[in-house]
């Protein structure tokens, strides 16, 4: 089990380690659209009709591409209290369940965001639009089934993610033996 969970480990840390660099791209450029967008209403008087939807394009690729590592490192609420008094076994058995109903959740999410993103290729966005006018080419309105992908990229890496659980929780479950330990690349913050 090992010769395949530790491979599929290693790729998966590798593309959320992607995905989580573009996304704090994503929310730099987002802060940048929006202070720009506060300068010109403010300070110009004559606000920009394009930084609120490219705003919110940038915000839903930042989750898209961040909420897979939050799932990963079990960073979405939860009560862990329940699962920790059941003891390892049951625990794992526990833990597998409600693995495996997040799947069938995932799997419907998927079937959704297709859908939605078939559906945005027949729609323009309002305002984004790609600026080919200024290399000779006329302007272009940006499709939204590109802010749509952003939720389905994030649900197939979360699938994905998801597969991994369970794969190790099969595991631990039939081998007393294995830990699987922290998660790679697993930020930890606190409050008190």
């Amino acid at each position: 089990m090992h010769l395949v969970i530790k491979p599929l480990e290693r790729v998966i840390t590798l593309a959320l380690r992607l995905g989580r660099w573009l996304a704090t791209i994503a929310i730099g450029i987002m802060v940048l659209v929006i202070l720009t967008q506060v300068f010109f209403r403010y300070v110009l008087n004559n606000a920009l009709p394009w930084p609120d939807e490219a705003a919110r394009f940038l915000m839903l690729w930042m989750t898209g591409l961040m909420a897979p590592s939050a799932y990963r490192w079990g960073g979405f609420v939860s009560i862990d209290m329940f699962r920790e008094m059941m003891g390892r076994r049951v625990g794992l058995v526990f833990n597998l369940f409600l693995l495996v109903v997040a799947m069938a959740v995932l799997t419907v999410a998927l079937q959704l965001g297709l859908k939605h993103i078939k559906s945005g290729w027949l729609f323009n966005s309002s305002s984004l639009r790609l600026p080919l006018d200024l290399i000779g080419g006329e302007s272009v309105r940006v499709k939204l089934a590109w802010m749509y992908m952003s939720l389905y990229v994030g649900f197939v890496a979360m699938a994905v993610v998801n597969v991994e659980m369970i794969l190790k929780n099969l595991h631990m479950l039939f081998d007393p033996e294995v830990d699987y330990g922290d998660v790679p690349d697993q930020v930890v913050m606190s409050a008190e």
